[in-house]
């Protein structure tokens, strides 16, 4: 490689260290030879609506309070959530930092990549991308157990659940090949429903007054780390404060998916930064209300824990009905597949957003890196996330069965999943936190803050790992008591060592192809 004026005109640049010519970037808004998203597609409200969605705000609600209440911290939950907010907003002040220096559809891989190398870059993307795709597929498994529901309540129809889970993979293929604007108008309506409805039910139940009085302890921040206790007389067993604060933090997965969509916003400087406040602390201030307005909802705290120990899938209906309205529990029943839907897609678009990020740079086929002569969509990323995410469906119904939708769709295709994927994320926005500290020291030195870069991300780092040491030391709940679940952790840990491997490997046989590792970044816009 050199500086030549060929390089600049590719949009290469370069920095020396003694003899040695090192890449630091490749513009490639002006090159034609390489593939390239549609330019202002979208703008701050389209990205709110991937990575909210990808939230999914009525799944967070309807899925994990139940768990977080009934074996976790309990009435803790909503301080949690709290918790969390803090933790997500310090993270999210690095990596908008970071975001307004690069702008890039790789996300954590590219960010990574320029604050702490090649190596860890690629071993980053690779599980980045693997755990976006898995997600698509446990949303899929919620998807079928929840639709497979309203259809016997509706039709009385038992329709298998992988036929359901297959459907919602077909549907997302389609809606995803297309312009990324028509994922937007999906996912924005399916947002804009499930918010209003958990909004009527907050300020349902807020406005009577609860059950029995809304119980204000449930916001005390120490109860966030206290453990449910066990109650002998109501047969109510003992929970784990990790186990709530776990949930917390999965609530959130998908808000940091706004810097993959910087290459298609109409000003990413702007947008990506606005994107990332509003949904950490709109979702975080969200989040609390509704599973505070949950717990009260009950008229004491130890029926509403014990509601969720033994129908958490009807934690937020029964309420719902007795204080509000039976109208409000059939449409949350609804939403909650809609929501899931939605959710799915959302994680589809950014996984085939780092499968294309991987393939322009010839890290995988370059026929990944591909798009779509109209849309301008990565279409060939996307089918690839979607043959993916097919598969996985098609392996859990083959190895686990399909007569028992909620231990084989919901517990074990939508559990372990997200459990696996959760994992990996935790890690990696913790790691990404440590290269955006180390890329501003390194590279923008008169740019370096005291808090900005470096005590946010400290504390953001110690915040994850705590949360993630959380998970790895309840990994038989989170895993449902399933055989797979003592597997997910080396799992995660052998894909990333395999991207970390493959790095090497191109170091030494294909040296300008790891020359480029997550250094294709767009900023023609």
């Amino acid at each position: 490689m050199s500086d030549s004026d060929s390089d600049r005109d590719r949009g290469i640049s370069v920095r020396r260290e003694g003899t040695e010519v090192i890449v630091e970037s490749v513009d490639v808004s002006g090159r034609e030879d390489v593939a390239k998203l549609r330019k202002h597609a979208v703008g701050l409200g389209g990205v709110l609506f991937l990575t909210v969605t990808g939230a999914a705000p009525i799944s967070a609600m309807l899925f994990n309070v139940p768990f977080s209440v009934g074996y976790g911290n309990g009435i803790g939950t909503p301080a949690g959530f709290m918790f969390a907010t803090v933790v997500l907003a310090i993270f999210s002040i690095g990596y908008v930092a970071m975001a307004r220096k690069k702008t890039t559809a790789g996300g954590f891989y590219a960010f990574i990549s320029h604050g702490l190398g090649r190596e860890l870059g690629l071993g980053s993307g690779i599980a980045s991308a693997i755990a976006y795709s898995v997600f698509e597929a446990s949303l899929a498994g919620g998807f079928a157990y929840f639709a497979n529901l309203l259809i016997i309540d509706w039709f009385d129809v038992n329709v298998g659940w992988p036929i359901l889970a297959l459907v919602m993979v077909a549907i997302i293929a389609v809606l995803s090949y297309l312009d990324v604007s028509l994922s937007v108008a999906v996912l924005g309506v399916a947002l804009i429903l499930e918010v209003a409805a958990l909004v009527i039910f907050g300020f349902g139940i807020l406005f009577q007054g609860g059950a029995d009085g809304i119980p204000m302890e449930a916001l005390n921040p120490a109860n966030a780390f206290k453990d449910l206790p066990a109650n002998a007389a109501t047969g109510l067993a003992a929970g784990a404060a990790g186990i709530g604060l776990f949930f917390a933090f999965w609530s959130w997965v998908g808000f940091e998916m706004a810097p993959n969509y910087g290459e298609e916003s109409k000003d990413p400087k702007t947008i990506v930064p606005r994107a990332m406040y509003i949904s950490v602390i709109g979702l975080g201030i969200f989040y609390t209300f509704v599973s505070w307005m949950s717990i009260a909802g009950y008229a004491t705290f130890d029926a509403a824990a014990l509601q969720a120990q033994s129908d958490p899938a009807n934690y937020f209906l029964i309420p719902a009905q007795e204080l509000i309205g039976g109208w409000l529990k059939e449409v949350l029943s609804v939403l909650i597949v809609t929501g899931s839907f939605a959710c799915g897609m959302a994680f589809h678009n950014t996984a085939a957003r780092y499968f294309y990020s991987l393939g322009r740079e010839g890290l995988i086929p370059k026929v990944f890196g591909k798009t779509h002569p109209r849309y301008h969509s990565p279409h060939t990323a996307s089918m690839l996330q979607s043959v993916i995410a097919a598969l996985i469906v098609v392996a859990f119904a083959v190895i686990s069965g399909t007569d028992d939708p909620t231990s084989q769709a919901y517990l074990q295709l939508y559990g372990l999943m997200a459990a696996l994927g959760v994992i990996t994320i935790l890690f990696i926005q913790a790691l990404c936190s440590l290269a955006i500290a180390v890329y501003f020291f390194r590279h923008h030195g008169e740019e370096v803050h005291w808090f900005k870069t470096i005590i946010a991300p400290i504390i953001s780092i110690v915040g994850q790992l705590y949360v993630l040491y959380l998970a790895l030391t309840n990994i038989a709940f989170l895993g449902a008591g399933y055989p797979f679940a003592d597997w997910m952790v080396w799992i995660d840990l052998a894909i990333f060592l395999l991207g970390v491997a493959y790095a090497f490997y191109l170091k030494s046989k294909r040296v300008d192809t790891y020359a480029t590792i997550g250094r294709m970044i767009q900023e023609g816009l």
